[in-house]
């Protein structure tokens, strides 16, 4: 079954690291500019510092409400949600010039008109950084949806081009079976049926345990057509993790390790795949015996292994990895997911 996530609203990226130290630095900057404008305070330095505090309170709870609103405002239009926020950076400013005023209103030598003057030139401060302020947020949001669909095209095309090639290798390998043992071609076909139907989905994702399953449907076609010369060893654990994985993300894996490690050989290879637990970390192992001299070794383009780094990578955030080492005569790929989202 696909696994299920929550929707990301542009409103989700507001507490990210990026995002708030830019919005710090910008609020940094915003005071800086205050304290060398014309007809500022002579002491710059306590002007500076007041500015700073009072603007970086109210940047940062402005973002930090809006965050934690994010769920309800996901079903508000976009024009309301910047409303919100110019209102929010509005109602903060008042706060903090109004607590200001409270605790070093005759400290600070300004009259009752000069800190109601004070407090409209920073209304319309406010209101300008927030238009300001929401404008660089569309074109960031715009930015990192663009990435986003130029990610998932990149990955559809890998996914375009691993589906002929899969389909190619289990018709050949069906089409063999029913001449040699067409006793078997039901099963054969109920196998194929099944592992078409999960290429032709398209990218997707798949909870670990029916990965698995397809796993041992291709498995089962290929032990029908290598008989012996395939020896399989499974350890996967009686419990599995419920965890997604991207459809077709095992499978490419374990061809790879027939068509390299045991279709080459006359007697056949092994093909070890083990899935375990290690610490916060999915790990799933494929490893295969490497062909001696004088068996020449077949060479590959990596689709399917750089569509499946690609697929964890993207589902991940980065996270995940596919990892490929060789050593001591065997080929062994890894792919580590994360535990928790």
């Amino acid at each position: 079954m696909p696994s299920d996530h929550a929707t990301v609203t542009p409103l989700d990226a507001l507490w990210q690291p990026s995002v708030i130290l830019w919005a710090i630095m910008a609020g940094e900057g915003l005071a800086l500019l205050l304290t060398i404008a014309p007809g500022a305070t002579e002491d710059h330095w306590s002007y500076f510092g007041l500015a700073s505090l009072c603007i970086q309170w109210v940047l940062l709870l402005s973002l930090g409400t809006l965050y934690a609103l994010r769920h309800p405002l996901s079903r508000v239009r976009p024009l309301l949600i910047a409303c919100l926020a110019i209102a929010l950076l509005t109602v903060f400013t008042w706060g903090a010039l109004g607590a200001a005023w409270l605790l070093l209103g005759n400290d600070w030598g300004m009259s009752t008109g000069a800190w109601r003057a004070t407090l409209l030139s920073c209304t319309g401060i406010a209101v300008t950084v927030g238009l300001l302020g929401l404008a660089a947020f569309h074109n960031h949001w715009r930015a990192r949806q663009l990435a986003v669909r130029a990610k998932q095209a990149e990955l559809e095309a890998l996914q375009a081009r691993i589906r002929p090639h899969f389909l190619f290798n289990t018709l050949n390998t069906g089409a063999a079976l029913v001449h040699q043992r067409p006793e078997e071609a039901e099963r054969l076909l109920l196998d194929l049926s099944d592992l078409f139907r999960a290429a032709l989905a398209g990218p997707r994702e798949i909870t670990l345990a029916d990965e698995l399953a397809l796993v041992r449907r291709y498995l089962e076609i290929e032990g029908l057509r290598f008989g012996d010369r395939l020896r399989v060893e499974w350890q996967v654990p009686v419990a599995l993790p419920d965890l997604a994985v991207p459809a077709l993300s095992i499978q490419p894996l374990v061809e790879n390790a027939i068509r390299h490690g045991v279709e080459p050989v006359a007697t056949g290879g092994d093909v070890h795949l083990q899935v375990a637990t290690n610490g916060d970390w999915l790990e799933v192992t494929v490893a295969n015996a490497l062909p001696s001299a004088p068996v020449r070794p077949t060479k590959g383009h990596q689709v399917g292994l750089n569509a499946v780094r690609a697929r964890i990578q993207a589902m991940t955030h980065g996270r995940g990895s596919v990892r490929t080492t060789t050593a001591e005569g065997r080929y062994t790929a890894v792919i580590r997911i994360p535990l928790t989202p």
